[in-house]
């Protein structure tokens, strides 16, 4: 699985018969979430997601499989091929990779492809606190970062509430 992202519920797929992305939904487990810090929305997309739910428009535009006028689109998958089979997720499905291909039933092979896998590096307070100071800086100027690492809380517990300013440089 080295250098491969798994693909979470949002994620931008295509068909190479269509002519519209869709957005892949995760509708066979609320459990397993993966780069979401609040577990509430980046569902790991497994296996188990086949049938004909399984995007959010259900629909890559128009399919040119059988020539023609083309007819519109209507995703059926019927199987996940190159998957993560190390891992298998709480609703028995394996983990999606970024380089896994869906099977249509219409052009019976594995046409569908993921072009964006959904996940999104969110920054956290650590992530401050560990970036360089000067790219800071000059990525934004308007903040001092020197400056707001060296404001602690500092309470009075002597009473007097008035000297309770809540922060106080060292």
């Amino acid at each position: 699985m080295a250098e491969k992202h798994i693909v979470v519920q949002g994620a931008m797929c295509k068909c190479q018969f269509g002519q519209a992305p869709d957005k892949l939904k995760v509708l066979t487990h609320q459990k397993e979430y993966a780069n979401d810090k609040s577990a509430s929305k980046k569902l790991i997309v497994t296996t188990k997601e086949i049938g004909g739910a399984t995007f959010e428009k259900n629909t890559f535009g128009n399919c040119t499989k059988n020539g023609g006028p083309p007819p519109p689109c209507k995703i059926m998958v019927t199987e996940w091929q190159k998957f993560y089979d190390k891992v298998q997720l709480s609703n028995g499905g394996f983990i999606i990779l970024e380089d896994s291909k869906a099977v249509c039933a219409v052009a019976g092979t594995p046409c569908i492809e993921i072009i964006d896998h959904g996940q999104r590096a969110e920054a956290g307070q650590q992530n401050f606190k560990n970036a360089d100071k000067d790219v800071q800086q000059q990525i934004n100027p308007l903040v001092n970062a020197e400056e707001m690492y060296k404001k602690e809380p500092v309470y009075d517990t002597s009473g007097d509430n008035s000297k309770n300013t809540g922060w106080q440089k060292e």
